[in-house]
């Protein structure tokens, strides 16, 4: 079977793999709109939202007594108390410090760990028990897309926004039990029983909860009679698709794994059809190197959580890159006139228009990387375009060079690609240009940092 390394060698290296553009845009498979994605988006701040994560996420579950240490092995944050009805965000980095990526561990029992989110963490945490001395039992749910069983496990649902509780304890008949941040517990949504894991996914109250799938239509149903006077409303694909821009979480990093030594076993032992070897990499930063896709905890503003109270993969590369100059998680705000510009293009001839900005979430590839300038230098990077209608404009996740992050300083952001775009079939014929930018706080300053989307 065809392996990652296989596609490498064959194309010539790893950006002319990802920059070919296989796989488009990471996939939402929900339906795009449930009414319109502006009041959709509003709802996690004004009434109650309810997301579906059932279907984009992968699975995978690790039983066994050598459950926490191999996760501890590979984690670069603390294990220290961590057990049964516990979540915890795993980071992941390569033996260079380089993110592979990140995602969230649900404790189910002793020793038995379900660890879901974007591929390559749980791809990962796979070769290194497969290849590591380890006993441990493994078993994997994939994401629909990859999936040829359609249905899933687990349902897993989220609702958020201030009406959230209320709808929480119409349905469980009373008060829920006290769930502390990254810890779970049960209650009853109707007559089906849920787990719920509270993270604050949008930044507003909320809680994700997860059972059988088979009470899938049930627990959505019963959800929505009863949330009818709160004003709740379902999340189409296209609305939560913008939902980690706001809250704060930069999910489209490139993996550490395509270039070192160290990773050549596992690219070996991934498969021609993975996320990592379909990976859709674009936008106007362009590099002849793929190291300066790689990013680091500090980058994604992971340091808080990262601790070296444990040996783990990439220690001695994080503690040996601790004091150098890092970037930090930022977002800018878009000028409203340039915008307009942008739009006003589409009636341009030939390539002399402008990019097309998608609404409401600006992806055209899985990772999209867009150059942040000041006076003509590089200062950041920005990842997560997208417009919010509930700060009614444009605004961008991404990374910005520390000694360059300050609030109110104005920036531009190129958008577009170079020589009027690439070889990505996503991508038209188009003119590069430049968005005047403010760098800013986090979109909403009384939202609780929490671990944000997991898209």
């Amino acid at each position: 079977m065809a392996s990652l390394e296989d596609e490498i060698q064959k194309v010539g290296g790893p950006l002319q793999l990802l920059q070919s553009g296989r796989s488009g845009a990471y996939q939402f498979p929900v339906k795009p709109e449930f009414t319109n994605w502006r009041d959709e988006q509003e709802s996690w701040r004004r009434s109650a939202a309810l997301m579906d994560l059932s279907l984009h996420m992968n699975d995978l579950t690790v039983k066994g007594p050598d459950t926490y240490r191999l996760l501890a092995d590979l984690g670069a944050n603390s294990f220290r108390g961590f057990g049964p009805m516990k979540a915890k965000q795993l980071i992941a980095v390569g033996h260079d410090g380089n993110m592979i990526g990140d995602a969230i561990l649900f404790c189910l029992a002793e020793n038995h760990v379900r660890i879901v989110g974007r591929p390559p963490v749980s791809n990962w945490v796979q070769f290194n028990a497969e290849t590591g001395d380890y006993d441990v039992e493994l078993s994997r749910d994939e994401r629909s897309v990859q999936n040829p069983n359609g249905a899933r496990e687990f349902y897993r649902l989220q609702l958020q926004g201030p009406n959230a509780t209320k709808i929480f304890e119409k349905v469980n008949g009373g008060p829920l039990p006290e769930i502390k941040f990254f810890h779970m517990g049960t209650f009853r949504i109707g007559e089906y029983q849920t787990t719920a894991l509270n993270h604050r996914m949008s930044g507003f109250p909320g809680l994700e909860f997860f059972g059988p799938y088979a009470d899938y239509e049930g627990i959505v149903a019963t959800l929505m009679e009863a949330g009818k006077e709160f004003g709740i409303t379902r999340i189409g694909g296209r609305a939560y698709a913008s939902v980690a821009g706001e809250s704060g979480w930069i999910a489209n990093t490139v993996p550490a794994i395509y270039s070192s030594d160290e990773m050549k076993p596992f690219r070996e032992w991934l498969p021609a059809k993975s996320f990592e070897a379909n990976l859709a990499l674009g936008g106007s930063f362009v590099s002849d190197t793929i190291e300066d896709y790689y990013v680091t905890p500090w980058d994604l503003g992971y340091t808080h959580i990262t601790k070296f109270d444990h040996e783990f993969v990439g220690r001695e590369a994080l503690e040996r890159r601790a004091g150098e100059k890092h970037r930090v998680k930022a977002w800018i705000t878009w000028n409203r006139d340039d915008v307009a510009s942008v739009f006003a293009s589409m009636y341009n001839e030939g390539d002399k228009r402008f990019k097309y900005i998608e609404m409401p979430a600006a992806f055209y590839t899985a990772s999209g990387w867009d150059r942040i300038e000041k006076d003509g230098r590089l200062v950041g990077i920005s990842m997560l375009p997208n417009y919010s209608s509930n700060v009614r404009g444009w605004i961008s996740l991404g990374m910005i060079d520390e000694d360059e992050h300050h609030f109110g300083d104005e920036v531009e952001l190129v958008w577009g690609e170079p020589n009027g775009g690439s070889d990505n079939p996503a991508v038209e014929r188009h003119t590069q240009t430049k968005i005047r930018a403010t760098i800013i706080p986090r979109p909403f300053s009384e939202v609780t940092e929490g671990s944000g989307n997991r898209s």
